[in-house]
């Protein structure tokens, strides 16, 4: 629990924390829940708290899908967090006195507002609204950005030497743009919705009205990151799989080349290894025998060692070989 505007940090139980929610006028109030399933007599935490009247009965529910509703000059939210490999959903309650998150398990989210707290001095609830949302909004900035050096170094470096790894580690981090964008549209939908709603009413004050401009340009940022995030990595899976054909093109040209050579000698071999009459009764002298069975095939060999030489083919494909020595 956080008064404000002095910034006094206090921890307690949810009797202290209702009894300051019916009396401090400017409160942040940080609630964590056990990550295991609430026992199934317990009652629900918006009448732990004492705000029966505020119409949250799904605070504290597990899996609450993503929300952004304003009401009057407070509102409800449950807003994403990056944290790690997971999204943490923070359920938010604002009012005119008093900003509630609720969240399973720890959240980071939480320390990072209230260490921005003494420089950014909020006056008021919905200032300290606006920071947290920026500030989750800043978690996946992040991430998106992380995993983003992340997906070039590794397309720089399988241009250098590809590794099947390589592979793996793509597929973690288009996994990752992929929940990052997952998570964050159905939010950002429904925010830019109500807020744009709200900010179009008649009386909304300037300078809530300047902090709705600002955080809507940080969602459209940040969305625009993980969307380059996600053409990146389409980007590097492309590129590697170019890497892979090229490789395998480079196989098959030498299947090509070692089949050209042997194919006359195969065919040479099998004719004379017929049995007709001619090849049993007459080619029966040693001198005959080293001719057809080793000279003709050593010829063939010079021969086709000539057409590779002055087709250059066999170079081209030592050039690739060294080519690829070199990355």
């Amino acid at each position: 629990m956080l008064s404000m505007p002095d910034g006094t940090l206090t921890r307690g139980d949810v009797s202290q924390a209702r009894e300051l929610l019916a009396a401090s006028p400017f409160l942040f109030v940080d609630v964590e829940l056990p990550d295991e399933d609430d026992a199934p007599d317990q009652p629900p935490l918006a009448h732990l708290l004492g705000l029966e009247a505020a119409d949250v009965p799904w605070l504290g529910r597990r899996d609450e899908s993503p929300r952004a509703e304003i009401r009057g000059d407070g509102g409800v939210f449950v807003v994403p967090a990056v944290d790690g490999d997971r999204v943490v959903h923070v359920q938010v309650l604002v009012t005119e006195r008093y900003l509630l998150t609720v969240h399973r398990g720890p959240a980071p989210l939480i320390g990072d507002v209230t260490a921005r707290f003494p420089l950014e001095a909020p006056s008021d609830s919905v200032a300290m609204l606006f920071l947290l949302l920026d500030e989750a909004m800043e978690t996946y900035r992040r991430a998106a950005v992380q995993a983003l050096l992340e997906v070039e170094d590794l397309e720089d470096a399988m241009f250098r030497r590809r590794e099947p790894e390589q592979l793996y580690r793509l597929s973690r981090l288009r996994r990752t743009a992929a929940m990052l964008h997952h998570t964050l549209l159905p939010y950002h939908r429904v925010a830019e919705e109500s807020v744009t709603r709200r900010v179009l009413n008649r009386g909304f004050r300037e300078d809530r009205g300047q902090l709705v401009r600002e955080y809507r340009r940080t969602g459209n940022l940040v969305l625009a990151d993980i969307e380059s995030l996600q053409e990146s990595a389409r980007r590097a899976f492309g590129s590697y799989s170019s890497l892979v054909s090229g490789e395998q093109n480079g196989v098959i040209n030498r299947l090509a080349v070692v089949s050209t050579i042997f194919l006359p000698l195969t065919f040479v071999t099998g004719f004379f290894g017929m049995n007709f009459l001619y090849l049993t009764d007459e080619l029966e002298s040693r001198a005959v025998f080293w001719l057809l069975a080793v000279g003709l095939q050593v010829a063939f060999l010079v021969v086709a060692l000539y057409v590779l030489h002055r087709t250059r083919l066999w170079r081209r494909l030592r050039e690739d070989d060294s080519d690829v020595d070199d990355d």
